[in-house]
């Protein structure tokens, strides 16, 4: 039978978590089910635009520029409700997000681990605390420029977005021991 385009290209993170982590996870929580084997389900990228309350432009502005981080097409959120303080109106373009699986969430988390979080200025690790208690992970990151994707001579401006991870982890620990596998770099 003959491999299909879909089967033909298997990321690269992929294969290191069927060959090491499975393994290496099985050997450190004793998993008799091979099912048990906690995996990443998702990653959604969040962008929040607050100044698009001035400039609905700004938010598809950003939308371009995730749909290039991300290499697929975002969502614009909009508001749910009226808040006059913030002079934000019902239905208003507020930001825009992505949510990714399968070999597009393995090569963008490629991306965040071995290009983007290195060029993070002042960067001293990941915050090993930011898991909800469910396993998963949330991180936030102030320039979007760290991604290679983004030319930093047409930025007209530099908005910061949210990465959460997804896991089939129980608990902290185990979607920490994932995460570590996959080269994450917590501090200490």
């Amino acid at each position: 039978m003959a491999k299909t385009q879909v089967d033909a290209y298997t990321p690269r993170l992929r294969k290191h978590y069927e060959e090491v982590v499975r393994p290496k996870l099985i050997e450190e929580f004793g998993y008799k089910n091979p099912m048990e084997v906690p995996t990443i389900t998702k990653i959604v990228l969040n962008m929040g635009v607050g100044e698009s309350t001035g400039d609905s432009k700004k938010a598809s502005v950003a939308a371009a520029d995730l749909a290039l981080i991300a290499g697929q097409k975002p969502v614009i959120t909009k508001a749910r409700k009226a808040i006059s303080q913030f002079k934000v109106r019902e239905h208003m373009p507020i930001g825009c997000k992505v949510t990714l699986r399968k070999a597009r969430m393995y090569e963008f988390m490629d991306r965040l681990v071995t290009i983007a979080l290195p060029r993070v200025r002042d960067f001293r690790g990941l915050n090993p605390k930011s898991f909800d208690g469910r396993g998963n992970y949330a991180l936030g990151i102030k320039e979007h420029l760290v991604f290679p994707e983004i030319n930093y001579d047409k930025v007209e401006q530099v908005w910061g977005m949210d990465v959460v991870i997804a896991t089939t982890a129980k608990t902290d620990d185990e979607a920490r021991a994932l995460l570590r596998h996959f080269n994450f770099p917590f501090r200490q």
